[in-house]
């Protein structure tokens, strides 16, 4: 573990300056801790790295910026939360599709020069001829200063397939947990499925901290914080889009199933940008005013944070300035200083490609890319909002046709796919929450997880009953009389309509513990019990 603090401690520094705490008393000592640490002493890193993380950001820092639902929804600004949907089955499937066939397109642009800077990016397309650029980037090995783009397989003329790529593996792991859980959806069942389908030397900064967190058993919401300087960055954002196509029209849903996604990695702005993005995404099926897409994705992250405040300056800037280029020079002015793969300058190169994309597809993605920073993750997404409102048939050709509909991925089981077949399995998910969308309320004196539960639990063919008591002061037992079972519950968590608790189950001696996370709805309750080798699904009413 050492090694792992001697490798982060720097970032961690950056990570706590940028949320505003004070770090001017650390920059020396952990200097000279790093250099004394080379001969084997970590001791004073590992002192300092946990005096670091207990920063509080200073009184004077200009921003609010929560990490529970509860309290960013009490600091956003007004918004419609729905929307009415005026699509049929057909046109809002295409969406859908146009949503991933964006996506892909997106991704495949910019996957050749992620990470590379606009210079770097600028100078290999004057090298190639391929200013203005209107395709898929060409590939050479010829350039004087040794450019060269990696995954030839997405460069013009080599397509055969949108490769396997990050940014599409995440919507698969969505669509996986919604096709089960639905709204049901919990953070501790999104940790579940990555640790069922996803490698973990195929995630990155923040995913791979989490990852690492989970099979040493810190959970989220600790997952995301425990060692982690790369909270912020840009992980979460792109996990967005499966939560914004399957809710079209509903963006506070849309923002909160993005919440739930992005908590096991990511806090405060990193949050942000999955609910902004998923919010943006369900608001395109609704209207093709980029402008109003993006007050929607405003209205459902604080008002008072730093994304929302990058997001009004592009906003500004784009209206301010016709070329690209000098709204480009805006930002890297004012946001350049956050690494390449932050959530808040990435997200501003997606606002800045959106604008100037508003009614042309190609130049949407064009821009996006051309910026630099995270380029095929700012591609995908500007990609997906474009092809959400466009739909798949309206689609340029030269963009998406390469694709030959085949989608490679390494989340188990879904190694190679069919882009159509994800945008029907994703159109089949809307369909489910649109009914659940207009289902009446369930009327209840109390909403929280407070009271008397009678909970079923199924594991496999055997079926448990228990009931479950919660006190106001979140104290609380399960018990089940027929198996003679009796549990204090520890950890009692209500964050809106999330909810879960811990407990601790003998099993031959020996005392495993069980995590339940789960949603109220009134007078029922849905959710798991995570027990480490399995999932229990749980399901009850209030008494």
């Amino acid at each position: 573990m050492a090694n792992t603090l001697r490798s982060i401690i720097r970032q961690e520094l950056t990570q706590k300056r940028e949320e505003g705490c004070d770090t001017a008393s650390f920059e020396e000592p952990i200097q000279a801790a790093l250099k004394k640490a080379d001969g084997g002493d970590d001791s004073a890193i590992e002192a300092l790295y946990e005096s670091l993380v207990g920063l509080e950001p200073s009184t004077t820092f200009p921003y609010d910026e929560p990490s529970t639902l509860e309290a960013i929804r009490a600091q956003r600004p007004n918004g419609p939360r729905r929307l009415d949907v005026e699509l049929t089955d057909d046109e809002l499937l295409d969406r859908i599709h146009g949503g991933w066939l964006g996506r892909a397109a997106g991704c495949a642009l910019g996957k050749p020069v992620e990470g590379w800077p606009k210079a770097r990016i600028d100078s290999y397309l004057e090298f190639t001829g391929a200013l203005p650029l209107d395709d898929y980037l060409p590939y050479s090995e010829d350039h004087p200063d040794g450019l060269v783009p990696s995954c030839p397989e997405s460069t013009r003329g080599r397509i055969e397939a949108m490769e396997r790529d990050d940014d599409m593996d995440y919507p698969i792991l969505g669509l996986l947990l919604l096709e089960k859980r639905g709204l049901d959806l919990t953070s501790r069942g999104m940790a579940s499925t990555w640790l069922g389908y996803m490698p973990y030397q195929l995630l990155y900064t923040a995913e791979s901290v989490a990852y690492r967190n989970f099979v040493n058993h810190r959970w989220p919401p600790e997952s995301a914080t425990y060692r982690n300087p790369f909270r912020e960055w840009i992980g979460a954002q792109i996990r967005a889009d499966i939560f914004g196509w399957v809710t079209p029209g509903w963006p506070k849903k849309a923002a909160e199933l993005a919440f739930r996604d992005a908590r096991i990695s990511h806090v405060k702005n990193g949050i942000y940008g999955e609910m902004f993005i998923a919010a943006m995404l369900s608001a395109a099926f609704v209207t093709n005013d980029i402008g109003r897409i993006i007050e929607v994705g405003l209205s459902e992250i604080p008002a008072n944070c730093r994304l929302a405040e990058a997001v009004h300056d592009t906003v500004a800037w784009c209206g301010e300035l016709s070329d690209w280029e000098q709204v480009w020079t805006r930002i890297n002015e004012k946001y350049g200083h956050y690494h390449g793969v932050h959530t808040i300058n990435n997200a501003a190169l997606v606002v800045m490609g959106l604008l100037f994309g508003a009614d042309d597809f190609e130049t949407g993605i064009v821009v996006a890319v051309r910026g630099g920073w995270d380029t095929d993750c700012n591609g995908a997404t500007v990609g997906s909002i474009l092809g959400a409102i466009c739909g798949a048939r309206a689609l340029p050709a030269k963009w998406v046709s390469v694709f030959n509909d085949r989608l490679l991925s390494f989340v188990r089981g879904c190694n190679e796919n069919t882009i159509s077949g994800l945008a029907a399995r994703s159109f089949q998910v809307a369909k489910k929450i649109q009914e659940e969308r207009s289902a009446p309320d369930s009327k209840t004196s109390e909403s929280t997880l407070a009271g008397t539960w009678s909970l079923k639990v199924q594991w496999n063919s055997v079926e448990g009953r228990y009931s479950l008591v919660v006190k106001p002061d979140l104290t609380g037992t399960l018990e089940n009389p027929a198996w003679k079972m009796h549990h204090e519950l520890s950890q009692i968590t209500v964050d809106g309509d999330t909810v879960g608790f811990d407990f601790l189950m003998d099993k031959n001696g020996w005392q495993t513990e069980i995590r339940f996370e789960g949603i109220v709805r009134g007078d029922t309750i849905t959710g798991d019990f995570f027990t480490g080798t399995g999932d229990m699904r749980v399901t009850g009413v209030r008494e």
